[in-house]
């Protein structure tokens, strides 16, 4: 068991269970546009007060990239077009008052018309209603790829001497590399197998993207059961289906709904048995090294291939108490919604079974970025599965992590050291080398396409949670490491006496650069995690 069970973690990513900290999302502060200054008004007619410039919206950074250039506010009537000059006090003949009016108003318009136009198209003719518009403000921003001064291994050497040395990590291992040159610009102890923690999630993401079609989708079906009025519910793998109504969302984005699956149902006729099959995967439920109390403090429940919210009591929190018989709790919620009253039992469809309904998970893709994002233990371990049933090997923890390796090797990662025994990281039997989540990174962050893993391994990227701003790294970079805050991507993984991180991140030159750094510090885990976001904070501001 972890030794601060008081600590609210991402669905068992934040094992050790540290002093509670209050989690509030702050996206970043968004980047601000810089309209262009209004034209004075003609010095006969007293300006009108200048509308309040509304503020921008807050957004969520989704993605590390660069932001385009700033295209200024088109000025509207009522901000640079000033107002028709008051009558005359002595009387002029109507006619000629209206024909005065709609040749301000014409004049006006034109002045709009062509000043917006100016912004997107070319610069409008100057009138003597008011002066063209100033050049928009430049502001100097850089993207991201190739092209910026490469880092060097001895700058990045320097940058790094202080926050590697920082008594709170060690013992630290890591390594730093340029993925678009593949040079190690920094290592301590790359090579030395250590506990990953929950960025073991790494490599079962990399290997389902690597085996799998990314668009492949998991299904849970009811087919007709042998007796007259008997049905089998038959899990697929997904364990994402919402027992919550249509409409309403759990913590898998785009899940399936048990109710769909019901109305399918209802449609063939009564039903008076529900049976349910679970035998797509073998062996235990509970991996080894897993603690007893990591079912009901909501880390994980055992792994079968028909569940209904990862086994979660609420589905709309990611670390809520687990059922410990998650396929027969879903088969009695079906059999409550058709109306049985007969107790649910344990069962098996006849092959070519006639299918009365059926419903599919997200595409593996999307069901990849949700385990990275959350670090969703119950998603990684049934994608495991799946990429084992897709090779023809047992769908068991030793049949995954085997496939999952095998993927790997034949890719040509080095795995020589690496020994995991699940897909989620969960247990502390697991060791990694630093230099194998840099090296499947490195291949995802290639800048062209010389890597034939990189258009495969890509999603891997944008599913790493960003520094500050989504998933595990939220609440992290707020303080410790700020300047990083939108500009890093990264896998946490934590348990007792673990802290871990590897990502991305963009340097002050605009190079994406791979890191990954391994702490076995037994200090608090709110020091050692704020000393990893320095350490990628040195990164992000490393001009080297």
């Amino acid at each position: 068991m972890p030794d601060e069970p008081s600590w609210p973690t991402v669905d068992g990513d934040e094992v050790p269970r540290e002093p509670p900290t209050v989690q509030v999302r702050r996206p970043d502060p968004p980047t601000m546009r810089i309209p262009a200054p209004l034209p004075p008004p003609p010095a006969a007619v007293p300006p009108r007060p200048a509308a309040p410039t509304p503020r921008p919206p807050r957004e969520r950074p989704t993605e590390i990239k660069s932001e385009p250039e700033p295209v200024p506010e088109p000025i509207t009537e009522s901000e640079g077009t000033p107002p028709p000059a008051p009558p005359a006090k002595r009387r002029k003949r109507p006619y000629l008052l209206a024909l005065a009016a709609l040749l301000v108003l014409a004049l006006a318009g034109t002045t709009v018309v062509g000043a917006q136009r100016g912004w997107f198209d070319r610069t409008p003719t100057a009138t003597t209603a008011a002066a063209p518009p100033p050049a928009p403000v430049a502001l100097s921003v850089k993207g991201i790829g190739a092209d910026g001064a490469a880092p060097t291994a001895a700058g990045v050497k320097a940058a790094l001497t202080g926050p590697a040395a920082n008594p709170l990590l060690a013992p630290l291992t890591g390594v730093v590399v340029d993925p678009g040159t593949g040079q190690a610009l920094w290592n301590q102890g790359e090579k030395t197998p250590a506990t990953p923690a929950s960025t073991t999630k790494v490599l079962i993401s990399a290997a389902a993207l690597l085996s799998l079609d990314h668009t492949a989708q998991f299904s849970t079906k009811v087919v007709r059961g042998a007796q007259p009025g008997t049905v089998v519910l038959v899990g697929g793998g997904d364990p994402t289906l919402s027992s919550l109504p249509v409409g309403d969302t759990t913590v898998y984005p785009g899940a399936p709904t048990l109710d769909e699956l019901v109305a399918q149902v209802k449609a063939t006729g009564p039903v008076t048995q529900v049976l349910f099959d679970a035998s797509r995967y073998t062996g235990e439920g509970l991996a080894p090294g897993w603690a007893p109390g990591d079912v009901p403090d909501g880390y994980v429940s055992p792994i079968q291939p028909l569940m209904l919210d990862g086994g979660r009591g609420n589905p709309k929190l990611l670390d809520t108490p687990r059922t410990s018989t998650p396929a027969a709790d879903a088969a009695s919620a079906l059999a409550q919604r058709l109306g049985v009253t007969a107790a649910v039992a344990p069962g098996t469809a006849a092959a070519g079974a006639e299918v009365l309904g059926e419903v599919k998970s997200a595409p593996v893709d999307r069901l990849v970025e949700n385990l990275m994002q959350n670090s969703d233990n119950v998603l990684a371990e049934t994608m495991a599965r799946e990429i084992a049933i897709a090779r023809g090997a047992e769908p068991s923890f030793a049949g995954g992590a085997q496939a999952v390796r095998d993927v790997l090797a034949q890719q040509g990662f080095d795995l020589a050291t690496a020994v995991f025994v699940d897909g989620s990281g969960l247990s502390p039997n697991n060791k990694l080398p630093a230099k194998l989540l840099a090296d499947i990174l490195t291949a995802a962050a290639k800048p062209d396409a010389s890597d034939e893993r990189t258009a495969k391994l890509r999603p891997l990227l944008t599913a790493l949670p960003v520094a500050g701003g989504s998933g595990t790294l939220a609440t992290r970079f707020q303080e410790a490491g700020a300047s990083a805050k939108g500009w890093a991507r990264g896998k946490t993984g934590t348990l007792s006496g673990v802290h871990s991180l590897a990502g991305v991140v963009v340097d002050a030159d605009g190079r994406l650069v791979v890191f990954a750094f391994m702490s076995q510090s037994t200090q608090s885990g709110d020091a050692v995690r704020g000393a990893l976001d320095e350490m990628v904070a040195a990164l992000r501001a490393c001009g080297c």
